[in-house]
């Protein structure tokens, strides 16, 4: 008998479920999922239609999703970057309209209501949001790239979609001492599988959302030889609940909730110390970089 498909991953319930898994799974009745974006600087995604419940991951202003149910304030929907499955409150929901041409690509800016850093802060925003950008303005020097909406973010803040940042590990540096946030996968949280994804994507690379997922799907497994030493920069570490990037061939980076920020550390007191919780890493792996 074969496993019932990832929840995280498939959305399905006794009552509904996606369309797409009708020979799949059993339910009540089966929706097409209705294109959407989010409107929301960044979005909470839920276990389950409760603020109470658990936050299981973000999805970001301008990132598109499939929404299957509508009902009462909350969105049942899936996220199309990476699949992920929850609950959104129904105000971080809108419909889709422009495609984007930017995202943000500094760890966190501004978006104002004018070309003009002294004027109202509509947002904050995230690293991998996304802009539709139609235009430029110039206020005493500074260039702003201006929204469809005529919103205003600093210029040198977004780039087009298509930009690619050469080595994923220096994106991640970039959020050293960034708040650990479980679920988050933001820069202004984020957990220690949100940090790895974020940081991948920004360099064009895929990675699953959560740590079991990435443990089984990034790259390639690699053998870490003795004492680690045949590691280097940018492979991943994983033990029990927890991945952590090489930074180079003895420091990892990684969110951590030990420190309850984003931070370097040797690998091998990472190992020791986790070791009296969790035990020794559980593998090892190697991103594909493109």
């Amino acid at each position: 008998m074969s496993a019932a498909p990832d929840k995280r991953l498939n959305a399905y319930r006794a009552d509904l479920a996606d369309s797409r898994l009708r020979n799949v799974v059993d339910a009540a009745a089966y929706v097409t999922g209705a294109p959407a974006v989010i409107v929301a600087p960044v979005s909470n995604i839920h276990a389950r239609p409760d603020k109470a419940s658990e936050c299981v991951s973000q999805s970001l202003y301008g990132e598109t999703v499939r929404v299957f149910e509508e009902k009462d304030r909350w969105r049942w929907i899936q996220c199309d970057a990476d699949g992920y499955v929850g609950y959104v409150a129904a105000e971080d929901v809108g419909e889709t309209q422009t495609e984007p041409t930017h995202m943000v690509v500094v760890p966190r800016t501004f978006l104002y209501d004018g070309a003009d850093l002294r004027h109202r802060v509509e947002a904050s925003l995230s690293m991998g949001s996304r802009l539709k950008i139609n235009g430029t303005s110039e206020t005493r020097g500074t260039q702003y790239a201006m929204t469809q909406d005529g919103f205003a973010v600093i210029a040198s803040h977004v780039a087009p979609l298509d930009r690619r940042e050469a080595d994923y590990v220096a994106v991640a540096e970039r959020f050293l001492e960034t708040p650990y946030l479980w679920g988050g996968r933001s820069g202004f949280g984020l957990d220690c599988s949100g940090l790895v994804q974020l940081a991948m994507a920004m360099a064009g690379l895929k990675a699953p959302r959560d740590t079991d997922m990435q443990a089984a799907g990034v790259g390639d497994a690699v053998d870490p030889g003795p004492d680690y030493g045949a590691l280097r920069r940018g492979d991943l570490v994983f033990w029990k609940g927890h991945v952590a990037i090489m930074r180079d061939r003895e420091s990892i980076l990684h969110a951590s909730g030990h420190t309850m920020i984003v931070k370097e550390e040797p690998l091998a007191d990472a190992v020791s110390r986790i070791a009296h919780l969790y035990g020794p890493p559980t593998g090892f792996r190697r991103p594909k970089i493109q």
